[in-house]
C-alpha cells in the first residue's frame, strides 16, 4: 500500500513509526512543535524517503496521518490541514502523570481518542500504536502468514479509515485486532493487558521507574497473536481512566507516556 505518512511530533513513538515507515518503503513526512530545523538529524538517519515539515505541511503531504503529541495538546493539531484525512490517534490519558485533566474523560463520559475525533470533526480518528515502542515494533515485525505474527490492537468508528490502518500495520510486519468503535478504546488503553504488558509480561514488582524502562529494554518481547489479543481485549474489565500510578508511585502501565 506504501503511500506517505504524514507523522505529527518527533518523539519516541513518532521516531519509531517513522523508522517502520521507511523501512516498509512509505514515504515519510514528520514534524514537531520545534520545527523542521530540529529534526535534521532524525531525517539524515531515515534517508532519502524522509524529509521534515510543519504539522500543518506533514498533515497536508499524508495519505495518512499519525498524531503522537501529548494528548493535553491535542487541539494544536492543524484541523483544516486535517480534514478528510485518516488521522491515527496514539495518545495516552495521563493526569497522574502530566497534571492535565478533563472531567470527561474522568467520568467515562467520552474515551481519550473520542474527545479527539469531537475536536477533529472532519476527520476520521482510529486509535493505534498507542500501545507500543521503537523495539516492539523494530523485533516483532514478521512477515504475512508467519505463525509467530503478532497482532496489534485499534479501534475507529470509520470502517474504510481502519482499513486504511490495518494495511499500514500489515506492512510495518504486524496483523491488527479490530476491537471496535472509539467508544470501546478504553479496552486497550492504559492499565490494561494490552498497553504493552501482553507483549512483555508482567512489570517485576518493586522497581523504580529507572528500573523499569531498563528492564524494558532488556526483557524478552512475546509474540502475541490474533487470537490472544482479541481475547485479552474482550475480557479486561474497565479501570479508572488514564495512566495509573500505583501509591509507590510506579506506573501500573508498562510504557512511557506519549
Amino acid at each position: 500500500m506504501a503511500g506517505t505518512l504524514g507523522i505529527i511530533g518527533s518523539g519516541n513513538i513518532g521516531s519509531a513509526i517513522a523508522r517502520s515507515a521507511v523501512g516498509a518503503g512509505w514515504h515519510v513526512v514528520i514534524s514537531n512543535s520545534r520545527g523542521p530545523e530540529s529534526l535534521g538529524d532524525l531525517v539524515a538517519e531515515l534517508g532519502p524517503l524522509a524529509r521534515a515539515a510543519t504539522p500543518t505541511g506533514a498533515a497536508q503531504a499524508g495519505d495518512l496521518v499519525v498524531a503522537t503529541i501529548p494528548l493535553a495538546n491535542y487541539e494544536q493539531l492543524p484541523q483544516e490541514a486535517l480534514a478528510g484525512k485518516t488521522v491515527i490517534d496514539t495518545m495516552n490519558y495521563a493526569p497522574a502523570v502530566t497534571g492535565w485533566a478533563r472531567p470527561e474523560l474522568d467520568a467515562d463520559e467520552l474515551t481519550s481518542s473520542e474527545l479527539v475525533q469531537r475536536f477533529l470533526s472532519s476527520s476520521s480518528v482510529v486509535k493505534a500504536f498507542h500501545d507500543v515502542n521503537g523495539r516492539l515494533l523494530r523485533e516483532l515485525a514478521r512477515p504475512a502468514g508467519a505463525p509467530d505474527r503478532t497482532a496489534l490492537p485499534i479501534t475507529g468508528d470509520d470502517p474504510a479509515a481502519k482499513a486504511q490502518v490495518t494495511e499500514l500495520i500489515d506492512d510495518f510486519g504486524f496483523d491488527t485486532v479490530d476491537v471496535g468503535g472509539l467508544a470501546e478504546s478504553w479496552r486497550i488503553g492504559p492499565n490494561t493487558p494490552l498497553y504493552f504488558e501482553a507483549f512483555v509480561g508482567a512489570v517485576p514488582p518493586g522497581l523504580s521507574l529507572p528500573e523499569i524502562y531498563a528492564w524494558l529494554a532488556t526483557t524478552p518481547l512475546i509474540p502475541t497473536p490474533a487470537a490472544t489479543v482479541a481475547e485479552l481485549a474482550a475480557t479486561t474489565e474497565r479501570q479508572p481512566a488514564g495512566f495509573q500510578l500505583t501509591p509507590s508511585a510506579q506506573p501500573v502501565a508498562t510504557r512511557p507516556v506519549s
